[in-house]
């Protein structure tokens, strides 16, 4: 057989796709399952290491199709625990993946986009423009990736990522065919076998994804709201002068009333100070929210250069939380994690690819000078 000029990546390939694809090579369905089980559950991407299958399809799978993970090139835990991963992906982009332990939980925030269109005020990711979406490769890749770090790689109640959330870097519901793919192999049993309750999308409102996305899965949502009326959301989040708030909550509602739980939407809320962190903000954020299954999740503003916003202080914070506790809702506090390597979401892209920079800029000096 003749090696095709491109291979076949299988790491993003759900179950489905990847029956489709030994069907089309005239091989039975279950060699997915096999696959499968030996990509995610046990970390291999050798085809040779794959034992339960013949030889000859081994050296087939090694002219056609790969397992191709993205490049780690930073890796760092923080005094909290917090571990924080810059990888690089195919056109030499880098992109971020942090793990957020809380107890026996382990949180991974994984990337949809290098960069993001939708340049919401406060993000510095935003700041960094718009480069392209991830393939499913490359978004699962990230849940690989990380969980190889840890040793032994295998499934269990003694494994390090329990929760996942899309909100890392980009909008995932912009790049909604490879995210679903993603999100269905961190749920597979063949795989990573997440709950569905433990897998979490975050959207800052794009309407008609939401509605197209209660179609096809019945994963956990969150909503980036981080303010209670459409004049101050149009400043901070862009997408709302498209998708105004009354519209974004009741496709929230919609999407809720498909789930066969009784599952509540996350509301994010980031705290700006002299911003959106009045008590008066508090109290219309209750009342906007009002008849909606939601627990909202606060966020002081994590500063970076040239942001032109603060952190709020915790006297304010705990005000605001008050009110809403007071109103009825579930209302935390998430505190800024990992602060010794790294500031806010996407700084630490910022930080490695200057420091990639100045090392190429280093050597090329080097050599003319040799």
């Amino acid at each position: 057989m003749t090696a095709p000029a491109e291979k076949t990546n299988l790491l993003g390939m759900p179950k489905a796709k990847l029956e489709a694809y030994f069907e089309s090579l005239g091989e039975k369905r279950f060699r997915a399952t096999q696959v499968l089980q030996w990509i995610h559950q046990r970390g291999v991407g050798d085809f040779d290491e794959m034992t339960n299958m013949s030889k000859p399809l081994r050296d087939k799978l090694k002219l056609i199709a790969e397992v191709r993970g993205p490049e780690v090139v930073y890796d760092e835990l923080a005094k909290d625990g917090t571990r924080k991963w810059v990888m690089r992906m195919d056109n030499g982009n880098n992109i971020e993946t942090v793990l957020i332990p809380d107890g026996e939980r382990g949180t991974l925030c994984v990337s949809s986009q290098i960069g993001c269109s939708l340049d919401c005020s406060f993000c510095s990711t935003g700041k960094r423009g718009f480069n392209r979406n991830l393939t499913s490769a490359e978004i699962i890749g990230q849940v690989w990736a990380a969980r190889k770090t840890f040793m032994p790689y295998a499934p269990g109640p003694d494994r390090p990522i329990t929760n996942v959330v899309m909100m890392g870097m980009g909008e995932p519901l912009l790049n909604f065919d490879n995210v679903v793919d993603a999100m269905n192999l961190m749920m597979e049993d063949l795989a990573y076998g997440i709950s569905k309750r433990r897998v979490t999308l975050s959207t800052s409102g794009v309407v008609p994804a939401i509605d197209k996305l209660g179609e096809v899965t019945d994963v956990s949502l969150a909503i980036s709201l981080h303010a209670a009326n459409d004049e101050l959301r149009n400043q901070l989040v862009p997408i709302n002068k498209k998708y105004p708030i009354a519209e974004l909550l009741a496709a929230t509602r919609r999407y809720l009333s498909r789930l066969p739980d009784k599952r509540k939407a996350t509301i994010e809320y980031t705290l700006m100070a002299g911003v959106n962190d009045h008590v008066d903000q508090a109290r219309e954020l209750a009342e906007v929210l009002r008849g909606l299954p939601c627990k909202i999740n606060l966020i002081p503003f994590n500063p970076f250069p040239e942001s032109g916003y603060e952190r709020p202080s915790m006297n304010a914070t705990r005000r605001f939380q008050t009110v809403l506790n007071e109103a009825g809702y579930i209302a935390t506090v998430r505190m800024p994690r990992g602060d010794d390597i790294d500031a806010a979401c996407g700084q630490l892209v910022g930080k490695v690819e200057d420091r990639t920079r100045r090392s190429a800029r280093y050597i090329a000096v080097q050599q003319v000078s040799a």
